[in-house]
């Protein structure tokens, strides 16, 4: 039973970690991993040193950043108003339209962006409608992230709610018979009962998405940004792209994503003893 599964992770998960030593080496694909000349920690000082990096580094933290403040709460707030609604057969209905951009491509996704905010797309029009004038939104730079942003947030807002719908269902009804009797209304209900109630499902949650801080969406971004917008678009992931893939430097984007894996491990460490002293609930 546990054959393939362990077949499954070595060959795609674990041998495809022995590439992390390119990061130490001057890697050349005629010589291979296990012949190339080491080089230290050559790369790593390079990638420190270059401006340009921090450059995208700052990206990538901000576009996480506004994806924590903005995204992140999404999926619970929608959870706890559908949690509201009297009718089933109405609430049923709302989740299957919210579920339905989850399973969209993230090329027929960025598709659809494209139309919607291009000239004469959708949202231009209804500018001009209003006496405005028709921006190139995608060609700006200080409207990336709202765009990258908003479109997450419709894209996985009804799915990732599914885990605080379960949440909310373990709650004991008997909480709100007993508040109704007392007096609450609905916003006592939710203050006292519901959000008490997710709390330690929302902390979990919390913890991986710091995991995940310098981590984006990086199909929707290399299929959105462009020259115009790399002042705020251009990220770690595709910036190691350019530089692994396209300029053919294979240790310096290892060197990068050895990088990112160590600060994602240090930021969710911290985050789970953060939470472990504050909220009594912890991954490890």
């Amino acid at each position: 039973m546990f054959v393939l599964p362990f077949i499954y992770f070595l060959v795609f998960h674990y041998a495809p970690m022995i590439g992390n030593m390119m990061a130490f080496q001057d890697y050349s694909i005629i010589k291979g991993v296990f012949h190339s000349p080491w080089a230290g920690f050559k790369y790593f000082k390079q990638f420190l040193y270059e401006p340009y990096f921090w450059k995208v580094l700052r990206n990538t933290l901000t576009l996480n950043l506004y994806a924590l403040i903005f995204y992140f709460p999404a999926p619970i707030v929608f959870a706890i108003l559908l949690n509201e609604l009297r009718s089933s057969l109405f609430k049923r209905m709302i989740q299957t339209i919210t579920y339905v951009p989850h399973f969209l491509s993230t090329v027929v996704v960025a598709g659809m962006i494209v139309n919607f905010v291009s000239i004469s797309g959708l949202f231009n029009q209804l500018i001009v409608h209003l006496g405005g004038e028709a921006q190139t939104f995608l060609a700006l730079p200080e409207w990336f992230r709202t765009i990258y942003i908003s479109s997450e947030i419709w894209q996985g807002m009804g799915w990732n709610s599914i885990i605080y719908l379960a949440a909310l269902a373990s709650i004991d009804p008997g909480l709100y018979e007993a508040a109704t009797i007392d007096g609450a209304n609905r916003w006592h209900k939710i203050r006292h009962i519901t959000l008490p109630g997710l709390a330690t499902v929302t902390t979990i949650l919390l913890l991986l998405t710091i995991g995940h801080m310098l981590s984006v969406g990086f199909e929707k971004i290399i299929l959105l940004y462009s020259g115009p917008t790399y002042e705020t678009a251009d990220v770690l992931q595709t910036y190691v792209y350019r530089r692994g893939l396209i300029d053919a430097d294979f240790s310096f984007a290892a060197a990068v994503g050895i990088f990112q894996s160590v600060i994602s491990l240090v930021l969710i460490v911290a985050a789970n003893q953060a939470a472990k002293k504050i909220q009594g609930a912890s991954l490890f």
